[in-house]
């Protein structure tokens, strides 16, 4: 089957479901395989329960009907259909990566673009060799602008991602430490996130550059960019306003435009979102309403109120640099009592012991009244501070906050996806 009898049958269905148990009527359904799954298994039942094509890539299966599509490999094609999809589209790619803050950087960008254009942006965190695919077939003819978010952990895999996306404008959040052991270090995080830019460059793109990151500042040479930061010589000129215990805010062109996030990490985030409004022509007013109107979730830097409590939960992910980033804001911030609950963070390869230990360090060195750690590696660090508190599991700490309730506290929580320490809102 070539690409394009593959996009004709895409055409005619509501669009594609990986995942068996997410069917949606007369969706196109591709039978994807992993470690311990095949979703060839699964492809009859998508049928039979309202998806209009299967693609599969076992010739046993494909032959129960004429709605099961047979193909040398599900994935390749999925990545196939996805580019010849993406040739197809008028839309304007904006592609996005970075250590940290790429998430909330895109809902802040599809929320101030959304008020002039028709936008379409990657759907939670679906930005691998899989997500990227399923995010560009989520974007039809109506879509003026797409914005498609890319993860990696490795060398090589940013370059790929443009490949399928081909995006025409493109950004980097922030270079740190994180997936330090499949990039090798941070040097290797910053080669291997810098393949967007690289990929730009190449095909004449346009770079979106913080002028303010001295990493992302040697790609000025290239040609087009826009810049945005507090350097006077920045396209997009802004201030970045510090109000203890407010909401962050920015001025630029002598407007003050107000938002609803907390943390100073999150500024280079406001920012990217205000200096694409500009670039894209939209008044500071309708920037403006973007930005205010852009609330976060997801454990994604969120103020939650329980009792006499202000929690900052920020437990979507975690690395070195975004701990320390969160830690500092945390402490220059509260107003309360300080308790601050971390737990593990993961891929950082033979730096882990070094990585977890040196954050300790460094909350220890603060004045916050309570120190929480949870998971496997920050129960090998090592203090004599008595306010430090280890547990190795969940439960473990479950059951502290239990018998030890905190109240009149400023309470942050962080840590890596994988430790879910969400949970523990039911126990503050």
């Amino acid at each position: 089957m070539n690409l394009t009898q593959l996009h004709d049958y895409y055409k005619h269905t509501s669009g594609v479901v990986t995942d068996s148990r997410k069917l949606i009527q007369n969706c196109f359904f591709i039978a994807l395989r992993g470690e311990n799954f095949d979703g060839n298994q699964f492809a009859e039942t998508a049928i039979a329960q309202g998806a209009k094509y299967a693609l599969v890539d076992r010739s046993e299966i494909a032959k129960k009907s004429d709605r099961l599509l047979l193909v040398d490999n599900t994935l390749e094609s999925l990545q196939e259909l996805a580019q010849y999809h993406r040739n197809k589209l008028k839309a304007k790619i904006i592609a996005l990566t970075g250590s940290n803050g790429k998430t909330t950087t895109k809902e802040l960008i599809m929320s101030v673009l959304g008020n002039k254009f028709d936008t379409k942006a990657t759907k939670g965190n679906l930005n691998n060799h899989i997500g990227v695919p399923l995010t560009l077939l989520d974007f039809d003819q109506n879509t003026e602008i797409g914005i498609v978010e890319m993860g990696a952990n490795h060398q090589k895999e940013i370059d790929f991602l443009c490949q399928l996306a081909q995006p025409d404008i493109g950004l980097i959040t922030n270079f740190g430490e994180a997936h330090l052991e499949g990039f090798g270090g941070v040097e290797g995080v910053i080669k291997g996130k810098s393949e967007l830019y690289k990929y730009l460059s190449q095909t004449k793109g346009t770079i979106i550059l913080n002028i303010d990151d001295s990493i992302q500042n040697k790609w000025k040479s290239y040609s087009p960019h826009y810049t945005f930061g507090e350097d006077a010589k920045a396209d997009c000129r802004l201030e970045y306003l510090k109000r203890k215990s407010q909401p962050l805010a920015i001025s630029t062109e002598g407007k003050t435009i107000e938002s609803q996030l907390f943390g100073e990490y999150n500024y280079s985030n406001i920012a990217v979102a205000v200096a694409l409004g500009k670039f894209f022509d939209l008044n500071l007013e309708q920037i403006e309403e973007g930005i205010s109107g852009y609330r976060p979730t997801n454990n994604r830097s969120q103020i939650i109120h329980k009792g006499t409590n202000k929690i900052t939960l920020d437990a979507y992910n975690a690395n070195p640099s975004s701990m320390k980033a969160s830690i500092t804001s945390f402490v220059n911030n509260r107003e309360k009592k300080g308790v601050v609950i971390l737990g593990d963070m993961f891929e950082l390869g033979t730096q882990t012991a070094s990585a977890h230990q040196e954050i300790l360090n460094l909350v220890v060195e603060t004045n916050v009244e309570d120190i929480l750690v949870v998971g496997k590696y920050f129960f090998k660090t090592q203090t004599q501070d008595p306010r430090v508190k280890f547990f190795s599991t969940l439960e473990e700490i479950k059951n502290f906050l239990i018998q030890n309730p905190f109240d009149k506290s400023d309470i942050l929580i962080k840590g890596s996806r994988g430790m879910t320490l969400e949970t523990l809102l039911e126990q503050l």
